[in-house]
């Protein structure tokens, strides 16, 4: 089979697309005929070295997958084959990934796709809906009239936060960094979306919110936590995703007199029930027309390294190209 994978962790370069063997699936895995896939941040981080994970060499990237079931193993109980899926949490703790015409994955990380959801669709809502989904309602407990900030609502978690929030009921206010950018997160529900290159985004935020904001949604990789707990009404709660590397300073008095809360966490260190829970709603919201997948662009499979440096440069390089996710299919 075609797949995009790397003997050693490092730049772009360093991915193959090429043939490999075709998995054969095990006890409880399901051999998926891969639609779709898409890149994410953690990836780049991954396919680097930046972040060290055990990888099974050759390593085959990607995280996330969206296609029909083409086999299933002795113990699989939840799908037979002809069954469309999608999943996520692959290429991570020592698993293989899933940028391959067939990928073996265990039956605890995949969901059934809705009919009439493309798998393009399906796979660009997948981790990056199950990681709002964690921060906003299992962690945040995010409330109907509420005032929920999350920086970046154009992009590929942003977007899914600020559509998630709305959902539940809360008022949005998120930024962008152009008016296109803007625009689109209005198109996705946002209350207030301010262009952070040519407008005061804390007056605005103190005009929208004067009691202070209750969940901040915090993407930055490097957060200015002084600001942030400024802004935050008494019980504000601060969620983190980003900054692995971050020590910021932390204003300890000021947080703990207004009684705020924070919450931190990887989605993939996410248990199998946590992340179903949040795919059973991801998939009965897309149903109802109140989630939908914010994709940039689809490339092919055999454009990885290229769409890997796309991602790279807007991660790292905050080039500001992407607004939301790069889906590839075989």
């Amino acid at each position: 089979m075609k797949a995009a994978y790397i003997k050693q962790t490092g730049p772009p370069e360093n991915i193959v697309y090429g043939e490999l063997p075709k998995p054969e699936p095990a006890e409880s895995q399901v051999l998926v005929k891969v639609e779709a896939v898409d890149v994410n941040p953690i990836e780049i981080y991954v396919r680097s070295g930046l972040v060290a994970m055990p990888l099974p060499m050759p390593y085959i990237l990607g995280c996330d997958l969206a296609g029909s079931v083409a086999a299933v193993g002795p113990k699989v109980t939840m799908f037979r084959p002809g069954d469309r899926v999608w999943g996520s949490n692959q290429g991570l703790l020592g698993r293989q990934g899933t940028f391959a015409e067939f990928a073996a994955v265990d039956e605890q990380w995949l969901y059934p796709t809705p009919h009439g959801l493309s798998s393009e669709t399906a796979v660009a809502l997948s981790l990056v809906g199950i990681t709002a989904y964690l921060g906003v309602v299992r962690d945040a407990k995010l409330a109907a009239g509420e005032i929920l900030f999350v920086n970046g609502g154009s992009g590929g978690v942003g977007s899914a936060v600020v559509q998630m929030a709305k959902i539940i009921g809360a008022k949005v206010i998120t930024t962008a960094g152009s008016a296109e950018k803007v625009k689109a997160c209005r198109d996705f529900g946002a209350d207030l979306a301010i262009n952070y290159q040519t407008e005061d985004v804390d007056a605005r935020i103190k005009a929208f919110a004067p009691q202070g904001v209750n969940v901040w949604w915090e993407t930055l990789r490097e957060p200015n936590f002084d600001r942030t707990v400024a802004l935050l009404a008494a019980r504000g709660r601060i969620v983190i995703m980003a900054g692995r590397e971050s020590r910021p300073p932390f204003p300890v008095g000021p947080f703990y007199v207004k009684g705020c809360s924070m919450y931190g966490f990887a989605m993939f260190n996410a248990s199998a029930a946590d992340q179903r829970a949040a795919a059973t709603d991801i998939n009965r919201w897309h149903v109802a027309g109140s989630l939908k997948a914010n994709i940039d662009r689809v490339l092919r499979l055999s454009d990885t390294a290229a769409a890997h440096r796309l991602q790279e440069e807007n991660t790292l390089g905050k080039a500001g190209t992407l607004s939301g996710k790069v889906v590839l299919k075989p």
